[in-house]
């Protein structure tokens, strides 16, 4: 801590990504990357960014990446805005969007980095509790749980993060009916992996944003690359606040690089299914031990050791979260109340399940 800190930092509790440990012996599957390369197709666009796309600036509009990006999701190219991944997609939403407003709701057991935003920009956050068995009760949200004039905004991961549980998108279109004033903010990181996109909404409702990112699906987290799907005056309101902040976010290798991604449809989808078939099983041996495991449409699993929160020879999820860091397994785990019982579990390839297997019988 400095004295030359203002109080606004002084006041931070910032964000904690999970560690990024090295070495070829460590297998990890605490920060739901993909366990699967980028696409040959991707490898190659990067090998061809010429010299001249590196020395200079980046086209600051990403023009070709939110052409393949529309056409993709069959939508207009206005309708599309890209960023250094979705986190400052994120953040930058939060300042054209919520900054000033009245309350900003999301799930009290969420993304971590929500609360983090509101304190960093001074929005007052309204914490909804999940349903017991930790489904998101939208029914809850919006003028459902407070005056339409107290509640200035909408945003939960779907499917949730850190339980993996999704929402339909009829759930979404009743939400958005019903809350029509405020912009509701769909966070799509994990929804490849099974949950329905809420992208084709953004034609029927004007005060929907919906983020995704090229990190996990696509294995491009490396790059940092994410995008935002909305109607065209909330595009021009995500514009305006990046311009005003950083104008050239998306750099040459990563816009190359998302495009051949998105050219390459059948890695992806083979990619995709290989890690959905694991998470599969990885929950029928999970909860063949005596794990609860919550229903996942994401690349990681959410479990609990028992139903009482304690596993083989009275095990806790910190005991057992840590035994597998000695063994170089890393899984995520919350010393935080409605969490504390549960491991945060990334689906690897079918090897690293297997030692994550062996330790976790070893331990019986």
């Amino acid at each position: 801590m400095s004295h030359y800190w203002t109080d606004l930092v002084r006041r931070l509790t910032p964000y904690v990504p999970g560690e990024q440990r090295a070495g070829a012996d460590v297998v990890k599957l605490n920060t739901n990357e993909n366990p699967y390369p980028p696409s040959e197709q991707v490898l190659t666009a990067i090998s061809n960014v010429s010299a001249d796309s590196v020395r200079r600036y980046p086209d600051s509009q990403s023009i070709k990446l939110r052409e393949s990006l529309a056409r993709y999701h069959q939508v207009d190219v206005e309708q599309v805005f890209v960023g250094n991944g979705s986190d400052e997609i994120l953040a930058l939403a939060f300042m054209a969007f919520f900054q000033g407003k009245s309350t900003l709701q999301f799930p009290e057991i969420s993304y971590s980095f929500y609360p983090v935003y509101c304190d960093l920009m001074n929005i007052e956050a309204q914490e909804i509790a999940l349903n017991s068995d930790y489904t998101i009760p939208l029914e809850k949200f919006g003028s459902a749980q407070t005056s339409s004039d107290n509640c200035g905004g909408i945003i939960f991961p779907n499917p949730n993060a850190p339980t993996g549980i999704a929402v339909t998108r009829e759930q979404i279109e009743k939400l958005l009916k019903e809350n029509p004033d405020v912009v509701i903010l769909i966070d799509e990181a994990y929804a490849d992996f099974g949950a329905e996109s809420a992208i084709s909404l953004i034609h029927r409702y004007p005060n929907l944003v919906v983020s995704q990112t090229f990190s996990k699906g696509r294995s491009l987290a490396g790059l940092r690359l994410g995008a935002a799907f909305a109607s065209r005056p909330l595009i021009d309101g995500l514009v305006r606040t990046k311009d005003s902040f950083n104008s050239y976010p998306v750099d040459a290798i990563a816009q190359a690089a998302g495009i051949a991604s998105i050219q390459d449809e059948q890695y992806y989808r083979d990619t995709i299914g290989k890690i959905c078939q694991t998470r599969e099983a990885t929950t029928k041996k999970l909860t063949d031990l005596g794990f609860r495991v919550l229903p996942s449409q994401a690349n990681f699993i959410f479990a609990s050791p028992g139903a009482n929160g304690k596993g083989p020879n009275g095990r806790t999820a910190e005991d057992i979260f840590q035994s597998l860091d000695g063994k170089n397994i890393l899984v995520r785990h919350w010393n935080k109340p409605g969490l504390k019982d549960w491991l945060r579990i990334t689906i690897g390839t079918d090897n690293e399940m297997g030692r994550f297997f062996k330790a976790i019988q070893s331990l019986t």
